[in-house]
């Protein structure tokens, strides 16, 4: 059974508000590389590389062919929510976003923002379970209830999905490798396990449709996307795995040498 039916109801509209938080995104990325230029030293390029990189990956997912194809072709679909919620959040957090604001704002506006991230919600949200629950126990909602086939018939829902899979998977990325500062940090060994936990769930989940198909998807598509999302989930996993060792690795090594040259 294929998702033809479907493809109708979600038009120009849901994929331009899906877009344009992105594109006003990445104009404010780029106004606050430029007061940051101005007023102190210059800003990395290859961050703003990640940013328009990321953001492209985005806009791509939700916007255009791609967003297109995804609601008759599953494994479109798939290809998707590995660039919306996996690879873009990955690239956007390498981006330092929350550094740059900080250097763009007025000091009692940094200040401001200090005190909202130091907040307890900010807490909540931003622990590695919290943040992977609302990751992978969200993509688990989606795939195994009718929320997969009510999302192409319901332009709002399908608008709320899609944010939240960016924002769980920015959230989680942001909660487990620290590129900006981080006012509520957890320890490497806690964020480590839950990685674990997470991306083990992630996998399961991958298999689970490969043999479980969501109502409207053909096995064959099922399986195609299945693994899709189990080896590329993996190729952007192995990549927070090798920037939180090696973020451990420099936290744990002996400061001495360091010291003597400060």
């Amino acid at each position: 059974m294929s998702m033809h039916h479907s493809h109708h109801v979600i038009g120009i509209g849901p994929q331009l508000l899906l877009a344009l938080p992105f594109i006003a995104a990445l104009v404010l990325y780029g106004i606050a590389v430029s007061i940051s230029n101005r007023s102190r030293r210059k800003w990395p390029v290859y961050r703003s590389v990640f940013w328009f990189i990321g953001i492209f990956c985005a806009v791509s997912a939700v916007s255009g062919p791609l967003a297109n194809r995804a609601h008759m072709d599953f494994t479109a679909h798939m290809l998707g929510h590995l660039l919306l919620g996996m690879l873009a959040p990955l690239l956007m957090v390498l981006a330092a976003p929350m550094t740059l604001l900080m250097r763009s704002l007025k000091v009692n506006q940094a200040r401001r923002l200090t005190h909202v991230l130091k907040s307890l919600p900010i807490r909540i949200l931003s622990d590695p379970l919290t943040a992977s629950l609302l990751n992978v126990g969200g993509l688990w909602l989606l795939y195994t209830t009718d929320l997969y086939p009510a999302m192409h018939q319901n332009s709002i829902l399908h608008i709320v999905i899609h944010f939240h899979v960016f924002l769980a998977g920015y959230l989680f990325t942001v909660s487990m490798i620290y590129i900006d500062p981080a006012p509520h940090r957890t320890s490497f060994a806690y964020r480590v396990i839950v990685l674990v936990l997470a991306f083990s769930g992630h996998g399961i989940l991958s298999k689970f449709i490969y043999a479980h198909p969501p109502n409207g998807v053909s096995l064959e598509q099922a399986e195609a996307s299945g693994m899709l999302m189990y080896y590329g989930g993996d190729v952007i996993d192995i990549v927070i795995i090798f920037i939180l060792c090696l973020q451990w690795y420099r936290d744990a090594r002996p400061r001495v040498g360091e010291l003597s040259v400060n």
